[in-house]
């Protein structure tokens, strides 16, 4: 799908005029500006026209009912397109907002079942680029954004296909390593079982599972010469996700 000749693509996270991703509280880009008449007057290009009715299908005209209310339709198409145009969002997250402004159920199905059928819509794309960036930018586990796509109102076969196709079982044990060896320096004055519950919360903050988390752990002190790992895996808080 395209706005005024501009790619929208919903894999990469990102909206037309703006390069960078949407994960990281950009500032919205600046509205597509629309085809205009030439000097002369002559007709406008086919690709103008095209654009214009694009716009035309999707924003609808703003009618009024006979009580002078605006079409419920029309009202959720302005809200779903001002909400895309700031970042992408999931169909669960577009359907709560056009609940809170008080659109009827079925207007608010029609018009996110339209959008889905042109592609400004895709919570299969945004599971995706929400795990890529996520992990890359968090170190966030698989089972740290299995929780925050759910709560996004992503299907769960969606969440694992893109956590599948995201994070392999090696890419997850080479991101923890990362996360302790960054953290390991800042705790070489703490006694060894100290040092290991502190890891292991950080770990287990970010959806780590405790064996995974240490067995890093273990290594990293012991290439480190801090041989007092303790012979028995400490309990740590494993609920406590690293959401934010």
């Amino acid at each position: 799908m395209t706005r005024d000749g501009e790619p929208w693509s919903a894999a990469s996270g990102r909206l037309p005029g703006s390069p960078r991703s949407i994960f990281h509280g950009d500032d919205p880009p600046d509205p597509p500006r629309r085809s205009k008449r030439s000097r002369a007057g002559g007709p406008r290009s086919r690709a103008a026209d095209g654009a214009e009715q694009s716009d035309s299908a999707l924003e609808g005209d703003h009618k009024d009912g006979a009580d002078g209310s605006k079409d419920p339709e029309a009202q959720a198409r302005q809200v779903c397109l001002r909400l895309l145009t700031l970042a992408p969002r999931t169909r669960a997250q577009l359907a709560e907002a056009l609940r809170k402004r008080g659109i009827p159920d079925d207007a608010a199905d029609q018009v996110l079942s339209r959008f889905e059928d042109v592609g400004l819509i895709d919570d299969g794309a945004f599971a995706r680029a929400w795990v890529e960036s996520r992990h890359h930018s968090r170190g966030l586990a698989g089972r740290a954004l299995s929780a925050e796509l759910k709560q996004r109102g992503v299907a769960a076969e969606e969440i694992r296909a893109a956590i599948d196709e995201q994070i392999s079982p090696d890419a997850e044990v080479s991101a923890a390593r990362r996360l302790v060896d960054r953290k390991l320096g800042s705790t070489k004055s703490l006694p060894s079982e100290q040092r290991t519950r502190r890891l292991a919360g950080m770990l287990a903050r970010k959806g780590y599972p405790a064996g995974l988390a240490f067995r890093v752990i273990r290594e990293a002190l012991e290439a480190e010469g801090d041989l007092g790992f303790p012979e028995d895996d400490p309990p740590f808080d494993e609920e406590e996700l690293d959401t934010e």
